[in-house]
This record gives C-alpha cells, structure tokens and sequence, in this order.
C-alpha cells in the first residue's frame, strides 16, 4: 500500500478546550452536590472527546512516519474502530480493523461495523482466542498477516497507549480547578491515566468501567508507567455500574438516560455516558460526596 500524499494540518491541529457546563439537577442539588460537565463531545464533530484526545496523537505519529494504513482492534460494537475509521477517512489514510469474534464473518454488519466499512475500513474477523492473544508478538505479526496489514501503524484497542495518555493528560489540564472530582466513564482506562496525571493537586479523577471484571486497575498502572514512568495522579474506580457490561443497556438504564435528556436537553450516550451519569447519581445518592463537593462529569462521545 503507498500511503497518500495528505495535509494533516486541517484534522490534526489544536482545539479550542471544550465547555464546562452546570447542571441544574434536584438529585445532586438536595445532597448538597454541584455536576459540572465537561462537553468534550463538542471537540471534534466525528472524533469526539476522549477518542479525538487519544488518536490524535497517534495519527500524528503515523503520518510524520510515513505509514501506509493504520491497523487496530476493537469488538463488534467499539466506538474506538468507528473513530479510527472517520479519522482515516478525513486524513486519507487506509485503516484495517481486526475485530473480535470469527463467527461474525459473512453475517450481516450491525449499524456500528456498516459506519466503520462505510468510511473504507477493512474488517478482519478474528477468533476471540487470537484476539485475547494480540499482544503477543507472533500473533499480532500473524493477525496482521492474515488482515493485509504488514507495515500499518498498531493503535492498540481502545486507542490507550504512552502517546494516548499524554494526549488524556491535556483534558486533565483544561480541568485544574473544576471541580472536587472529576469523572469519566472507562473501557479500556487509557483516559482515565492520562485524565489523573493532568489534574491539580488536591483534585481526584474517578472510572467508572463499563465492562465487568475488575481488571482495570493493573492496567491503568502499566499504562502510566509506559507513559510517566509511573504512578501519576490521585485516581479510584467505582465498579460495579456495569449494567451486564459492554453495550448492554438493560431498560432501566435506557429510562435513566432518557430521563436526564429530557431534564436537560442534552444528548446522552448510552455505552459510556449514561454508565457514568447513572454511577455519579447513586454515588451521591448513598452520601458517597458530603455536601459542598463538585462532581465534574467528562461526557466522552455523543450518540
């Protein structure tokens, strides 16, 4: 593959900090609590928040490098492939995506896997033993052998790398001072390490996964060593808000979240946003946040 000749410059350049908005929301108000949020899915129209924050980074890499394609991984229904799709369509960079599940092949996509093809990614469907083993050098060469792949730029899954991270730290940077607690929703915790880096002192960053487990904390500890050579920030996670896991939305999840749109008028995600919004709700509502805390909210993507 010859890598196109391409001017970065219009989808890669810096972005103004997004806004920080109040909301105005009996639950938190009667306990005494302040919500901010952070309207980071206003960063980049098809790249939003923590996504257009951890591929930036590596698309600069990867163009500065003369990669011919980028090649990376994510499952059936990941936010971070239909990203990294829009942004090869805007650079004119070809993107390959190795997606979890050989079973899925010859099906019909679902509207997640049809948006990433739609933008000219490649799919490769992997067994999930393959998948879970892709760090493993051999068989990342093999995968991305068998994906026409050989000599792409890895944006590993989810996007979280050192760069990533370094790229997460800004957004804890444009939150020094806004708030006690800072919280975002997490996948594979790359924002999460770079967010707690970036903050003040005396702020905390909060995860709340939406992926059952309990295997981020390792993690995130790796990743902040690879990128800060480590430990970094005051951070916790607040498990347990899964809601079954992964895209799972269970009813009264999808009532929350409706709920909050109609309240607010403002768009709710449902994988990651409505996760964390339902978590900081009954955080507070269990006298978790004495009075006179301010929660901040990072809204990562939009529907």
């Amino acid at each position: 593959m010859d890598r196109p000749a391409v001017n970065p410059d219009a989808v890669l350049r810096p972005r103004p900090a997004s806004p920080v908005v109040e909301v105005a929301d009996e639950r938190f108000a009667a306990r005494g609590v302040r919500l901010l949020l952070k309207r980071d899915d206003l960063v980049h129209p098809e790249l939003p928040g923590n996504k257009w924050r951890k591929l930036a980074p590596n698309l600069r890499e990867a163009v500065a490098g003369g990669y011919p394609a980028l090649l990376t991984f994510g499952g059936a229904y990941s936010n971070h492939l239909r990203a990294t799709a829009a942004a090869g369509r805007l650079l004119g960079l070809p993107t390959i995506g190795v997606v979890r599940g050989e079973e899925l092949a010859g099906r019909p996509l679902n509207d997640s896997l049809a948006r990433c093809a739609a933008d000219g990614m490649r799919l490769h469907f992997a067994s999930r033993r393959d998948y879970r083993r892709k760090a493993e050098p051999e068989v990342l060469e093999r995968l991305r052998g068998e994906a026409g792949a050989i000599g792409a730029y890895v944006v590993p899954e989810g996007g979280s790398n050192a760069l990533a991270l370094r790229g997460c730290r800004e957004l804890g940077r444009e939150l020094r001072g806004a708030g006690d607690v800072v919280a975002v929703a997490c996948g594979t915790g790359g924002t999460l390490a770079g967010l707690a880096a970036g903050l003040a002192p005396g702020q905390r960053a909060l995860g709340v996964p939406v992926l059952a487990g309990g295997f981020l904390e390792a993690e995130i500890r790796s990743l902040q060593a690879a990128a800060f050579g480590g430990p970094a920030g005051d951070w916790s996670l607040a498990e347990g808000f899964a809601h079954g896991g992964y895209a799972r939305v269970p009813a009264e999840l999808e009532e929350f979240a409706a709920d909050f749109e109609s309240r607010h008028g403002l768009p709710v995600e449902r994988i990651y946003v409505a996760k964390l919004l339902w978590a900081l709700a009954a955080l507070t509502r269990s006298g978790t946040y004495p009075r006179g805390t301010t929660l901040t909210a990072v809204v990562t993507g939009h529907p």
